[in-house]
């Protein structure tokens, strides 16, 4: 089975024709001319000495930030904008770089390569800062050069042409707001035009007037009339086929668990392949602030958090599709050798592609429950949403929005929601917060004027026959009572259930169908001498990782960390299949 390797950036060591930075070769550099003695023999110490091949990476964007100097070679510039790569700028021996995100406080503004083999010095950014105070000439020259990158920044960014995705389609309309959804979940640059928005209504295309909506008009001037996520898909750049037919590691699912099994299943050399029937990040990725997640102190969004796991695992290899999910799997004839085969699903003429894998991992996290009321099926996608989706935000300015369900999914919405609507009102059927949702949101609600708390009551019924229009609210105290609510936007976060029922009947499944792994597998449904891996199922070689898992702590961390031992424990089941 082919493996991706990933080209290690060598720190140069030293040898009979090679010596590493001296005091001296920072005197020759106009840009350190005039730093004193001291502070260079103090830089040459401290200094990194990296060695490039050619085509190798220095840095890619986002990358955490450094100094550097270009020692002996040639570095292009590349740059993401308006979804497309550009090179704006190339450096020579003797330039310095790398000070905008260090003095900015951010991620790398920009990717370096090196086009021909070449030797750089690297200071990390306690050095970078150390130097700056030494030396005011140093500082002065930073300075300029800063002044002149964001200028560059600035232009390219007002003189690339915009290629955004056009969607013509009333708020009213759920194909629409799926579409909408689906775009914005999947990173891909789109304005949306409402027909019912007189303002936006004049920038619609006369030429797609007449056409029944939704309709998505392409950057090249393309016109898709109502089309299928996976039709989208295809046309706005995003992977909907596997590109091999056998693969090391089939990854069914793409939120936090799935995503982290993808990249470190790739990174660390194996085929992987990760399969997400909507958008990566899975309910995390709709998340509008993850405050709780280690190393952000100031948090991030949980769609913000998704497009940088997608793009650490396509950086490694992985091959990721989307609009796809597995219809069945369906195990070796061997327990514990041979490949199982993966079916996705297919309409016309896709008609099932059916995938060789020599692992799989389980990482389709669960599905939110259905409101069980009369007419809320109906009334889904036209005022009932489940879940936060986060273009449904502006939609709600000036309103009063209510939302049911205690967890943090639903304390983040309100979060969200409350910089948008007039009131946010959360529905809690039980007596106080604390038992289903973190301390730290519980703090932020009570200081929000505009989000109401209202314990111990619940939705009874929902009013409207083409949209939603109003609630009925039962007050449970000791003198029940229900109130009549008026409002046309109501979020659902009352749970979520694992949908499994398309796994072999092979694979353990516990009443309520998440998968049992590790020593919670019967006995009697094992079928080797060894016993299972930590998060084997009771199928040797499909592993489960994240909320579909029996007893699996519900939070992003739990999923990233279970999803990484997974591809550990891939690893093992791996080696003991070559043992024989």
């Amino acid at each position: 089975m082919h493996r991706r390797r990933q080209p290690v950036i060598p720190i140069c060591l030293p040898t009979k024709d090679f010596k590493l930075i001296t005091s001296e070769d920072l005197r020759q550099l106009p840009f350190f001319a005039d730093l004193d003695p001291a502070g260079r023999e103090e830089l040459a110490l401290v200094a990194a000495d990296v060695c490039l091949n050619a085509g190798d990476w220095l840095i890619q964007e986002g990358d955490t930030a450094a100094f550097f100097v270009l020692l002996e070679g040639r570095l292009e510039v590349r740059k993401e904008t308006a979804g497309a790569e550009h090179v704006i700028n190339t450096y020579l021996p003797g330039e310095a770089f790398g000070e905008v995100p260090l003095l900015l406080g951010s991620g790398a503004v920009a990717s370096l390569r090196a086009q021909q083999n070449s030797r750089v010095m690297r200071l990390e950014a306690t050095d970078f800062h150390a130097l700056m105070a030494r030396s005011d000439a140093v500082a002065s020259r930073v300075l300029r050069n800063m002044t002149r990158r964001v200028g560059d920044l600035q232009r390219l960014a007002v003189e690339t042409p915009q290629t955004v995705t056009l969607l013509i389609g009333s708020r009213a309309e759920p194909d629409c707001s799926g579409l909408r959804d689906f775009l914005a979940r999947n990173q891909v640059a789109f304005r949306w035009l409402d027909p019912e928005e007189p303002a936006l209504a004049a920038l619609i295309p006369l030429e797609v007037t007449h056409l029944p909506q939704p309709v998505v008009v392409l950057p090249g001037g393309a016109v898709l009339t109502r089309p299928s996520l996976r039709e989208l898909a295809a046309q706005v750049g995003l992977q909907v086929h596997p590109q091999r037919s056998e693969y090391d590691v089939v990854i069914l699912g793409g939120g936090p668990a799935g995503l982290a099994a993808a990249v470190y299943g790739a990174s660390e050399g194996l085929c992987t392949l990760l399969v997400e029937k909507h958008a990566p990040g899975g309910q995390a990725g709709t998340s509008s602030r993850i405050e709780n997640y280690l190393g952000f102190p100031t948090g991030l969004s949980g769609d913000d958090l998704s497009a940088r796991a997608l793009r650490q695992a396509r950086r490694f290899g992985a091959e990721v599709v989307t609009t796809r999910e597995a219809v069945a799997v369906t195990p070796s004839g061997t327990p514990g050798k041979g490949c199982h085969v993966v079916t996705l699903d297919g309409n016309g003429e896709d008609g099932g592609e059916r995938l060789e894998a020599r692992t799989v991992i389980v990482s389709t996290g669960v599905e939110w429950r259905p409101l069980p009321l009369a007419g809320a099926r109906a009334l889904s996608g036209r005022g009932v949403w489940y879940g936060a989706a986060r273009t449904e935000a502006p939609g709600t300015r000036g309103k009063d929005v209510y939302l049911i369900g205690g967890g943090n999914s639903a304390g983040q919405a309100a979060m969200h929601f409350s910089g948008y609507a007039e009131r946010v009102s959360l529905l809690i059927r039980g007596p106080s917060l604390e038992a289903s949702m973190s301390q730290y949101l519980i703090a932020q609600l009570s200081g929000k004027a505009n989000v109401r708390v209202c314990l111990n009551c619940e939705v009874v019924a929902l009013h409207g026959d083409t949209h939603l229009t109003g609630l009925t609210v039962r007050h449970n105290t000791p003198h029940a009572q229900e109130e009549q609510i008026e409002t046309d936007a109501l979020f659902v976060f009352i749970g979520a259930d694992a949908r499994t029922d398309w796994l072999p009947g092979a694979l353990a499944r516990d009443e309520r169908g998440y998968v049992l792994t590790g020593t919670a597998v019967p006995a009697g449904d094992w079928p080797l001498k060894r016993d299972p891996l930590l998060l084997e199922t009771s199928v040797p070689g499909i592993f489960a990782a994240g909320d579909v898992r029996h007893e699996s702590i519900k939070r992003v961390a739990s999923g990233v960390g279970e999803g990484s031992m997974a591809v550990a424990l891939v690893h093992h089941y791996l080696g003991l299949q070559q043992q024989g």
